[in-house]
């Protein structure tokens, strides 16, 4: 705890400050378009919406702060009641969960808290610690079986648990991209990877006929015609979302002047369609200005993975990093008709105070590599000189 409260105290000599710069001002430029993209009629004001994120940024800077100063070996030697902690977290949906309209019951809406908590999004920073733990316990065997079985078996347990509960796909895959990211990043064989294709590739006839009939058609209406050829059901919001992304041509209708965002017809955005609400408002040059300040906070990530020499702490970095590459990708994939709907906003621009918070949190990870590259365990466990008579 003291070494917590030195390291704490040297935060701002220590930290990652390029990165934290980078996360405020993303953060500012999304606080301005969720100011215009909830000033639409049907929001009643947006003054809530706005003084929510703000104060979820503030937390975040003070849990960017905290992460930026707890050591990555002090966790993974708790890595048993990191496993229990996201249990116990998940579980907490049996009684307090709600799908805050959503669809999904992946909300905990706990009697006497003010704001809504997604749980999986905690769980998301705890398994990144988890992993880089147990890949570094395997480390001069990464790509043997038992390694990557014992790998394969936290994602299971984590990814079983939240689908099993929440029924959120969305989240639950941000694991599984977090997984892939760590397993390439920290060297496991490419044969792997060429293996858990086929077996997708057997595998998704049988998984098929299982889905439910709106999932399937979110994915097929990616490439069949024939599937809503209206554009009354699924095709609808790829529609909507396409004639107000493109809607802005290249400099935008301006703030609070968008057609459809100000008219209220672009649904969810303030959080999952947001792109295309600042597609509509600041055109192209807007949309660009995002993508360029989110690949920058990946490009940051990545960057202080491969300085650092420590295998376990360049595999946080890398799994920050690969999270933050699926939700852009999917997030933008979906207002453009690329990807299928699953409902993941566009990191610390989208409204969501749990997803601002544990993003920050997430960053503070890579900002504690950043202050502390090499390992610090003999600073803890080797005695103090003593004189003896």
């Amino acid at each position: 705890m003291q070494q917590f409260f030195f390291e704490f105290k040297s935060f701002f000599k220590k930290g990652d400050m390029v990165l934290l710069l980078l996360c405020l001002i993303t953060s500012a430029f999304g606080c301005v378009v969720l100011a215009s993209a909830t000033s639409a009629p049907k929001f009643n004001g947006n003054a809530r919406y706005l003084i929510i994120q703000l104060a979820a940024v503030a937390m975040g800077v003070l849990m960017y702060a905290i992460m930026s100063s707890i050591d990555v070996e002090t966790m993974s030697e708790y890595r048993n009641l990191l496993v229990a902690f996201n249990f116990v977290v998940l579980l907490m949906l049996i009684p307090f969960g709600t799908d805050n309209n959503t669809g999904n019951r992946s909300w905990l809406d706990i009697p006497g808290l003010p704001f809504m908590i997604q749980p999986a999004e905690i769980c998301k920073i705890t398994f990144i610690v988890i992993l880089a733990s147990v890949m570094n316990s395997h480390q001069n065997r990464i790509s043997s079986v038992p390694s990557v079985f014992h790998m394969l078996f936290h994602l299971a347990l984590l990814f079983g648990l939240n689908m099993a509960l929440s029924k959120d796909l969305g989240v639950s895959l941000i694991f599984v991209f977090i997984f892939i990211g760590m397993a390439f990043g920290g060297g496991v064989n490419l044969l792997w990877f060429a293996l858990a294709i086929g077996l997708i590739a057997v595998g998704s006839p049988v998984i098929w006929p299982h889905l439910a009939q709106h999932q399937r058609n979110r994915i097929m209406v990616l490439f069949d015609p024939t599937v809503d050829p209206q554009g009354i059901n699924e095709r609808f919001h790829y529609k909507i979302n396409l004639q107000s992304l493109t809607g802005g041509g290249l400099t935008g209708q301006g703030l609070f002047n968008g057609n459809r965002t100000q008219g209220g017809n672009l649904f969810a955005q303030h959080t999952d369609y947001i792109f295309s609400s600042i597609g509509e408002e600041l055109g192209f040059a807007g949309c660009l200005l995002v993508m360029l300040l989110e690949f920058a906070i990946i490009a940051r990530c990545i960057y202080v993975g491969i300085k650092c020499q420590d295998y376990q702490r360049r595999l946080i970095c890398y799994g920050a990093a690969s999270a933050l590459i699926f939700q852009v990708m999917i997030n933008v994939g979906m207002c453009i008709g690329a990807m299928p709907v699953i409902g993941l906003t566009l990191p610390l621009i989208s409204y969501g105070g749990s997803s601002v918070v544990t993003i920050y949190a997430m960053l503070g990870l890579v900002s504690g590599v950043h202050a502390r590259p090499e390992s610090q365990s003999h600073e803890r466990y080797v005695q103090p000189y003593r004189q003896y008579r």
